[in-house]
């Protein structure tokens, strides 16, 4: 097989990303958990400064929730900086801030699954281990024609073949580059939607080019979920004081869990069993500007209101708040919350 080939033109174009610089395995467990969920040009531009301030894995067990936010803001997914938290307070209070050496090992700390410990055994210590994600899943399907459907069931199979060694099998191939290169290669020429095999170096012994249906891999469930978009309008309240905005903390089960955001109703929505907000029930002073957001599968149009404490407790709003200065830089105010200041200086 040409991975030889593979890996050649992975190290030439890849290698200069900052997590395949400076390795250690704080630093490879860093990247797997921003890189989950979130594109590369976007980790690219958060990783080394997240680092800056948690440079070790002491320090990011110490941290507080607000710092962590903070550090990972423009990331999105806020669970995931939470279960890396965890990880690092395991690692250093239960395994004396050493890797436990075994996927099995590393399984059994709170935040570490399969992918994780595959990426961490593979990439981190360049072991003999597989990261499935959905690059490797769907490029190791194609490869050797794996019909076995999307998700769980083909990432089992996976394993169960590279356990076997029926699949990269290779006595002195690293299993570092490989994993890494084999991500390459679905991220850019074998994508979901486009696979561009004639630039491909594994095109040759790749069995779904050969049948000539490489889009049919992986296998994808006769019944496909539909995702469907939601309408969302929601009210926000602006109470600004002295300086001071009146805010109130998001929790563990809400978006962006743990920013400020100032109080905030939903006028209506397309999606009756939402739980973020609270519905307004009574009319609302005259709106005086708007914006639009986005978040999972959420259209936002944010109606703008600038009021005063009295009115807040008219509209009913059953949060604890709190008053925070705008201007402080650890505010931690949610991406809303800083869109709608913005539109509320522009009013001034």
């Amino acid at each position: 097989m040409s991975l030889s080939k593979l890996i050649s033109w992975s190290e030439k174009e890849f290698s200069r990303l900052p997590w395949r610089e400076k390795r250690t395995l704080y630093r490879t467990l860093v990247s797997e958990i921003m890189l989950q969920q979130t594109t590369v040009s976007t980790v690219r531009n958060h990783y080394e400064r997240f680092l800056v301030t948690f440079p070790t894995m002491e320090s990011l067990a110490r941290a507080s929730e607000e710092e962590l936010t903070v550090a990972w803001k423009g990331l999105g997914y806020y669970r995931r900086a939470r279960n890396l938290k965890k990880i690092a307070e395991a690692i250093v209070n239960e395994y004396g801030g050493e890797f436990p050496r075994t996927s099995e090992e590393l399984q059994l700390i709170p935040g570490i699954g399969p992918y994780t410990a595959g990426a961490i055994m593979a990439i981190g210590m360049d072991e003999r281990a597989l990261a499935v994600d959905a690059n490797l899943e769907r490029v190791i399907a194609r490869l050797y024609g794996i019909k076995e459907e999307k998700g769980l069931k083909l990432q089992k199979k996976i394993l169960e073949l590279f356990a076997a060694g029926k699949i990269f099998n290779e006595k002195k191939l690293s299993p570092r580059k490989l994993n890494e290169a084999l991500m390459d290669l679905g991220r850019t020429y074998c994508q979901a939607r486009k696979a561009s095999c004639d630039l491909c170096f594994l095109k040759a012994e790749c069995v779904a080019f050969k049948r000539g249906k490489p889009l049919e891999y992986p296998m994808t469930s006769a019944v496909a979920k539909v995702s469907q978009e939601h309408e969302l309008e929601l009210l926000r309240v602006f109470v600004v004081k002295k300086g001071k905005l009146l805010v109130y903390r998001k929790d563990e089960s809400e978006w962006l869990s743990g920013q400020y955001e100032v109080p905030t109703f939903i006028v209506k929505t397309t999606d009756e069993k939402l739980k973020q907000y609270q519905k307004l029930k009574v009319s609302s002073p005259e709106v005086v500007g708007s914006f639009k957001t986005g978040i999972t599968k959420y259209k936002i149009q944010n109606s703008v209101i600038v009021t005063d404490e009295k009115v807040l407790k008219k509209l009913g709003f059953a949060r604890e708040v709190v008053w925070k200065e705008i201007a402080a830089k650890d505010a931690n105010f949610s991406t809303a919350t800083t869109k709608g200041l913005l539109k509320f200086v522009e009013m001034k």
